[in-house]
């Protein structure tokens, strides 16, 4: 099975970015407060805004630690499609 990253936008319109291997189950997790992230105490996900698929574990990672260094514009033409 192969990882997922992907970001998120929140009620409050903030944008968060993951890795998952299950992205239905873990969207389900942070919406329902219990094994979701903390960043989700006070703030509902509503949609997954873009996702890339096919990395093993380590890629996953290393992808998520470089779209969290972006800035919100940086993230938001990555949603768009265009390089970030």
């Amino acid at each position: 099975m192969t990882w997922t990253v992907y970001i998120i936008r929140c009620d409050d319109d903030s944008l968060y970015t993951g890795v998952t291997k299950d992205l239905e189950r873990r969207f389900a997790e942070h919406g329902s407060g219990r094994r979701g992230a903390r960043y989700f105490a006070g703030r509902q996900p509503v949609r997954v805004e873009w996702r890339e698929n096919g990395h093993d574990r380590s890629s996953a990672l290393r992808r998520e630690a470089q779209i969290k260094r972006l800035d919100r514009a940086g993230k938001l033409r990555l949603i768009e499609g265009a390089p970030a």
